[in-house]
């Protein structure tokens, strides 16, 4: 019988962790925030550059004491630091690297400083958001650089290139299928959903 100390792998849940989420001020970011607040994590960190708006501060109203914002550039290190957070909470149990920027322009008047600027914000380790343009080219908002900085985050080195080395336990299966039986997939459509540990990857 399983320890009762043990992560509950059956529940979508994120009761008692502690988020760090980059570019969480706004949009994406704070919708993320938001999801992982509506789940349970007990506090949730934004790392931005920009100072918060309306939108974050009734967000924070929402879930008074468990939603931050700091100050930070991604694109460089040394003025990132978390050791605050861990001396508040003991922990950082999840970093979502979401920060990003674009310009919507063809590829070859982008400048290489621009360039430079995209991939700096856009790259980033642990739990990344990609971009559908990471696949292909869109039209629509036309930015190769920024495609192509997305790509890079999809296709990071692992620390088990090869794959975890051990089977899958079943409850680890389970969180995609209730995700997409979920509400909050409703804009999730013609997709796949690899579990399989990486296995394969060469």
């Amino acid at each position: 019988m399983a320890s009762t100390s043990e992560p509950d792998k059956k529940n979508i849940q994120l009761e008692g962790k502690v988020i760090a989420i980059t570019g969480a001020n706004q949009e994406i970011g704070l919708g993320i925030a938001d999801c992982c607040l509506s789940n349970g994590a007990s506090k949730v960190y934004s790392v931005d550059i920009g100072s918060p708006g309306n939108e974050f501060s009734n967000l924070q109203l929402k879930y008074p004491d468990q939603f931050f914002s700091f100050q930070a550039n991604v694109t460089k290190e040394e003025s990132i630091s978390v050791d605050h957070i861990l001396s508040e909470t003991g922990a950082i149990h999840g970093m979502v690297c979401n920060a990003g920027r674009t310009k919507h322009m063809l590829a070859l008047e982008f400048t290489t400083e621009e360039v430079e600027q995209l991939w700096g914000v856009n790259r980033g380790r642990s739990l990344n958001s990609a971009s559908m343009a990471s696949y292909r080219p869109n039209k629509q908002v036309p930015s190769a650089p920024y495609g192509a900085s997305k790509a890079g985050a999809r296709n990071m080195q692992l620390k088990y290139y090869g794959g975890i080395p051990r089977f899958a336990e079943v409850e680890e299966l389970g969180g995609a299928y209730v995700y997409l039986l979920s509400d909050a997939a409703s804009y999730t459509m013609g997709i796949d959903i690899p579990i399989n540990g990486v296995i394969g990857i060469c």
